[in-house]
């Protein structure tokens, strides 16, 4: 009883977290002069990324055994699994749901699938190389890492030239300092309140998992798999919901987009520098689903087809996974 009301508990809390991140991360983004999708696929990326990194970061780098590591490794497989089937479903099941309310006369998402096209291509290529050097053995592979972080060096430099800065006068006013100017200050602490309020709640809610897994005989490294990931992608997946609610569907793509990023590059060269980076089955299966999602995902935006009802059934893909997993 007390792992489902903490398990509930938490959920609900980073929810409301994500409510005062999403709020602060726009008018942070418009006060350092961030282009509005840069803010998601930058700011809050980076803010929503950092307890799915840690993960890796502590299982890999203090691990005491294999199996430990394992975790990291998993870990790092699991979390772009989440957010190419999953978070971007919920963004087509929060847009069917809000659609009337918006005064949406049809399903269509509002985005630039030009540029959505390119960072999925450029992810995609990433993700390939990342589970082809996790199928190859040799001495050299830990070196490799390092192209990782440049990779996403020069997404990150990318990203920040030529994007268009929201006004203030689209901005809804930080709960912080609903009136008047906010400055820099106040939705710079607005932002780290909401992303320690995150991180606490997140922990909770793995360690609920965690506890389930247990329960339920899972070993620690399905766990990781199949439970932590998608607990840790839970704010991005919140931030969707909060985002297209609001009808700023472009910022939820750009956060789903950009932490994908995060999680094919820098968990990646971790892994890469501490571990032997060599997958099981399941990893293996993990990748194929992931690059199965992102090819979906890439052949809608070259039609120009993104709708709400075709992202939903990316969902159907992580159910394929767990099938397929369960069955091994």
């Amino acid at each position: 009883m007390l792992t489902i009301v903490l398990f509930l508990g938490s959920a609900a809390a980073i929810y409301f977290a994500c409510e005062f991140f999403v709020n602060g991360i726009e008018w942070l983004g418009r006060k350092l002069g961030v282009g509005e999708t840069a803010t998601g696929t930058i700011l809050a990326a980076f803010g929503t990324a950092l307890p799915e990194t840690a993960v890796t970061f502590v299982a890999v780098v203090f691990g005491r055994d294999s199996a430990q590591k394992d975790i990291g490794v998993g870990a790092a497989l699991g979390g772009p699994l989440v957010l190419a089937t999953i978070s971007y479903a919920v963004v087509g099941f929060a847009m069917l749901w809000n659609r009337r309310r918006l005064g949406r006369a049809t399903q269509v998402i509002e985005c630039d699938p030009n540029k959505l096209w390119r960072d999925q291509a450029w992810f995609l290529s990433i993700f390939v190389a990342k589970i082809a050097l996790g199928l190859l053995v040799f001495g050299y592979k830990p070196w490799l890492g390092a192209l990782f972080l440049l990779a996403y060096a020069v997404y990150l430099a990318r990203e920040l030239r030529g994007a268009q800065v929201l006004n203030e006068d689209e901005l809804v006013p930080l709960k912080l300092h609903p009136s008047g100017d906010p400055g820099l200050v106040w939705p710079l602490l607005q932002t780290t309140l909401a992303l320690l309020a995150i991180a606490v709640a997140s922990r909770v809610f793995v360690g609920q998992l965690e506890a389930i897994g247990i329960w339920t005989g899972l070993s620690p490294q399905l766990v990781a798999l199949l439970l932590s990931p998608v607990a840790t992608e839970l704010p991005e997946t919140m931030n969707a919901i909060i985002w297209v609610r609001q009808g700023k569907e472009r910022l939820a793509l750009a956060n789903i987009s950009g932490a994908m990023m995060i999680q094919a590059t820098v968990p990646t060269a971790l892994g890469l520098f501490f571990t032997p980076w060599m997958f099981s089955r399941e990893l293996i299966v993990s990748g194929v689903i992931t690059i199965a999602a992102v090819a979906v995902l890439l052949g809608l935006l070259s039609k120009n087809t993104v709708n709400a009802r075709s992202l939903m059934p990316l969902a159907g893909l992580y159910a394929i996974f767990v099938a397929i997993i369960a069955m091994m």
